[in-house]
């Protein structure tokens, strides 16, 4: 069956009609060769809803969707021809295009689960000569959320870590490493850090995890770390033991007070306040904000939305936006967003003056290794002295004359190095 592939961005020029004229030609190709099938990728830059722009004139873009419109379901008929689009902005487009007779029937490609992620990472794994310890269930249970490509990135990365140090095959460590490096960021180890924000780091990420492992409802802590990564001095990894599509009230307050214990450390153990909990600040009042708004949390204002969602009013939607609720309201919702958030940074308070001890020995442990993992953690939690690092390979074997290498070039970046 004849297959032809083409961009909505194809379709529209700076000349005018020339997007209108390109759907016919390839409507009349397509009904040449028929039967035969028409794909159009991202279709939402040729078929947004219309009305919506700025101007007082007719649009390019608009010309050439009626166009499509009229070829998809017009007088003529279209008998062979199958139309077949994809787009990650399905919210955009305009409802005319999804009408019966058109595009009816829509196929949802979601994130995969855990037994998907196994499959697409068995896929992977054939191309790259895998360790015996490597177990694709293991590492589908610990990348929720990841996509096909993210997961693909993995497997790869995880083959440069072992090209890096010569090894002929990709183990459980490379993997572990190429998961840090996707979802923490690349190491950035040549920072030089005074040792006075070294240590206000190690204290600031000491805080998290302690206020997430003595909360019940919080994502387990996977890792911290106080090595430089992507944008952060430090970070603190957290992952759910199982795909969630929901998040519970009590989740999301816990949450909040993760936030907070890092500031709150910084506080308490160096007497100061930086910068570096902006963003923890950040997440925690949009947190709280949409727990007030959005989704109707707040027993002083009960299950109502306030205010309208405008964040995509130049994406297809209406142009301007108008209030639906009062001044006396908003500050009704300012106030019950200020108690949550004082509430939850109270709370974190208390829990990190009972664990004093604990995060002492906690930041100097990440002082002393950067990094701890789960196991170091829970060690320092039951008041144990926390066990060494596992021995990993720091420095690259010389490679072996019998044995084949992974076949990947390594990358000369010295953040990873």
């Amino acid at each position: 069956v004849p297959f032809f592939s083409i961009s909505g961005s194809d379709f529209v020029e700076m000349f005018v009609g020339v997007g209108a004229a390109r759907v016919r030609d390839m409507f009349e190709q397509a009904k040449k060769n028929a039967p035969c099938i028409i794909f159009i990728d991202e279709i939402d830059a040729v078929g947004r809803q219309r009305g919506a722009g700025m101007g007082g004139g007719n649009d390019e873009r608009e010309q050439t969707l009626n166009q499509l419109l009229v070829e998809m379901d017009g007088f003529e008929g279209t008998a062979g021809v199958i139309v077949v689009a994809a787009t990650n902005r399905p919210d955009v487009l305009d409802p005319a295009l999804l009408r019966p007779g058109r595009f009816d029937r829509q196929v949802v490609v979601p994130l995969p689960d855990i037994r998907g992620r196994e499959q697409i990472l068995l896929v992977h794994m054939r191309k790259v000569p895998m360790a015996p310890d490597v177990k694709a269930d293991i590492l589908a249970r610990g990348t929720p959320g990841m996509s096909g490509a993210d997961l693909a990135n993995l497997v790869n990365e995880a083959a440069l870590f072992a090209a890096r140090f010569n090894k002929r095959l990709v183990d459980m460590e490379d993997f572990e490493k190429a998961k840090d490096k996707i979802i923490m960021g690349a190491e950035r180890r040549s920072i030089v850090m005074p040792e006075h924000e070294r240590m206000n780091t190690a204290y600031h990420e000491s805080g998290h995890v302690v206020v997430a492992r003595l909360l019940p409802k919080t994502d387990p802590v996977h890792k911290v770390t106080i090595i430089p990564r992507g944008r952060a001095l430090g970070v603190t990894m957290q992952l759910p033991t199982e795909d969630r599509y929901s998040m519970d009230r009590e989740n999301l307050l816990q949450n909040i007070s993760v936030l907070f214990g890092g500031r709150i450390a910084e506080e308490i153990f160096m007497g100061q306040m930086t910068t570096g909990a902006s963003n923890d600040f950040e997440r925690a009042t949009e947190m709280a904000r949409r727990m007030v708004t959005q989704w109707g949390m707040s027993d002083a204002l009960g299950p109502m939305v306030y205010g309208e969602n405008d964040s995509e009013i130049f994406l297809g939607r209406s142009v301007t936006t108008h209030k639906n609720v009062s001044e006396t309201t908003m500050q009704k919702v300012d106030a019950e967003i200020r108690r949550i958030v004082d509430e939850q940074y109270a709370l974190a308070r208390r829990l990190i003056e009972e664990n004093r001890e604990k995060i002492e020995v906690m930041a100097k442990a990440l002082l002393e290794w950067e990094t701890l993992d789960a196991e170091q953690i829970g060690d320092i939690m039951e008041g144990k002295a926390p066990r060494p690092p596992k021995p990993s390979q720091s420095k690259p074997n010389p490679p072996s004359d019998s044995a084949p290498t992974a076949p990947v070039t390594p990358t000369t970046d010295p953040a990873q190095v």
